[in-house]
């Protein structure tokens, strides 16, 4: 019986939903949220990126990370600093390497909780499906 696309897609958002919400739940507990921690992680991963790279690796636009690293800069998490031409190169404080610290063991528990009910085999499947239809034009 040929699975309906719809319903396929409605899953994956279904399953992506309850994963926000969870993180965003746990992580207010850091004093962080979701969008934050993802924008720390993605800072973490790329010390002096500007802000147009950041946004793409964290699915926002420029105008939205700006405004959400404007945010994160008055809280004393990044620091932002003039780079190349008109962009601006952001890195970690101290400060908000303790939060993204406490936002990847909270991730680490959250999502292992989501996976659960899944066989390490059955994880490896979907990471490579999902990576598949990710990779499709």
């Amino acid at each position: 019986m040929p699975v309906e696309v719809q319903v396929l897609a409605r899953a994956v958002r279904q399953a992506r939903y309850r994963q926000h919400r969870a993180l965003d739940s746990r992580l207010a507990g850091a004093g962080t949220t979701l969008a934050q921690w993802d924008a720390l992680r993605a800072i973490s991963r790329a010390p002096g990126a500007s802000a147009r790279a950041l946004a793409a690796e964290t699915f926002q636009s420029e105008q939205a990370f700006g405004a959400l690293a404007g945010r994160l800069a008055a809280q004393g998490l990044i620091d932002r600093r003039p780079g190349l031409r008109r962009s601006r190169e952001h890195r970690l404080t101290p400060a908000g390497e303790k939060i993204l610290e406490a936002g990847q063991q909270i991730a680490d528990e959250v999502l292992t909780e989501l996976f659960s009910p899944l066989s390490e085999g059955e994880r490896a499947t979907l990471l490579n499906l999902l990576l598949r239809v990710g990779a499709s034009p």
